[in-house]
């Protein structure tokens, strides 16, 4: 996935500014796709320069409103029809699993209870971002609860192995 394909998304809802898209990033992509504000605005430029959004409307200190134009929309479906998404094939956390044979036991242990602790906490951050928002019908919403849930259920399952992986150690 790339940020342009986010952007896309994003303004397949719904025209709106970079400052509008940088909020609807921190309530909704941040979990899956961070962006910062200097991405999210170059990316748009990039985006309005190949013709895949326009400015739909211009307002007071130079603010613009950008709008998906229909090759914009042409490249999302195709991103989401014909490219096959990318298996995630580097993990930090698993490497030094490999290695955590060089350590004491008890540190080892150690690193999978940080692992126990780090997956509770991003399980409530997600809960109470999915309490925070104010869910609709609309697709975004749709959607955005079945990409939340898979990081609900995600962070419950690393937190269920770290467990039991720790009891695997001697």
């Amino acid at each position: 996935m790339s940020l342009r394909h986010a952007l896309l998304g994003l303004l397949s809802e719904r025209p709106a500014s970079g400052y509008d898209l940088l909020k609807r990033f921190e309530t909704s992509l941040a979990t899956v796709w961070p962006a910062t504000q200097s991405q999210i605005y170059t990316e748009l430029t990039k985006l309005a320069a190949g013709g895949l959004i326009t400015v739909a409307a211009e307002g007071p200190r130079g603010r613009k409103e950008y709008a998906i134009a229909d090759g914009g929309l042409a490249e999302l479906r195709h991103w989401l029809t014909e490219t096959k998404p990318q298996r995630n094939t580097r993990s930090d956390i698993l490497l030094r699993v490999f290695f955590l044979g060089v350590l004491k036991p008890e540190q080892a242990r150690a690193y999978l209870a940080g692992l126990v602790e780090m997956s509770e906490q991003g399980h409530e951050e997600l809960r109470l971002l999915a309490e925070s928002i104010d869910w609709g019908d609309d697709d975004l919403s749709v959607y955005g609860r079945i990409a939340l849930e898979y990081g609900l259920r995600f962070n419950a399952m690393r937190r269920e192995w770290a467990e039991w992986a720790a009891g695997q150690i001697r």
